[in-house]
């Protein structure tokens, strides 16, 4: 389970439900003071869940993505 670092808004969302990632590959875009973070894998797995979307604002500890 991802979570949002810091407060932000998803720029861009690179991956989909069902998607195999390995460790190190982005995820997302996060937005936050002008500076935009992508937000890497921490490890190899199937995504099996983004319950954010593009254009979404999170907040610090908000789960971005979930890899199994």
């Amino acid at each position: 389970m991802i979570k949002a670092p810091m407060p932000g808004l998803v720029v861009r969302v690179m991956v989909k439900e069902g998607d195999e990632v390995k460790a190190g590959q982005g995820l997302l875009v996060l937005e936050a003071m002008k500076m935009q973070n992508e937000i890497p894998s921490p490890g190899a797995g199937t995504v099996k869940e983004i319950p954010v979307e593009q254009g979404k604002t999170v907040m610090t500890g908000d789960v971005l993505v979930v890899i199994e």
